[in-house]
């Protein structure tokens, strides 16, 4: 994978991230501002996604992207929205981390 790839794929998951911290704001205060603002931030994400989809893959675009919102929307729930995970929350976290490990690096460990 190419720094181009690396840089939009970074990109992507702080726009999905800003979108997501957005949600959570309207879930707490709705308003039409904060939809919209929302809705724009997960439309200008997937635009990215869909470059990556061309030049990457789109399983390794999309597992690469989910494993990374994965961590960092748990973070932001937990650091800036005081939300908390129990035990068994946490084990399905890592398990997808794991599993997206798993199916990012899986052809590279099989192979012959």
């Amino acid at each position: 994978m190419s720094v181009s790839n690396l840089i939009q794929l970074a990109i992507a998951t702080t726009i999905f991230l800003l979108g997501a911290s957005s949600a959570k704001s309207w879930a707490i205060s709705p308003s039409l501002a904060k939809i919209a603002l929302t809705l724009a931030l997960y439309t200008a994400g997937n635009l990215i996604m869909l470059r990556l989809v061309r030049f990457i893959g789109m399983s390794t675009a999309f597992s690469l992207s989910a494993v990374l919102q994965l961590v960092a929307v748990n973070l932001v729930a937990i650091l800036v929205f005081g939300e908390k995970l129990g035990w068994i929350e946490s084990v399905g976290v890592g398990l997808g981390i794991l599993s997206v490990a798993l199916i990012t690096l899986g052809p590279s460990l099989s192979a012959p």
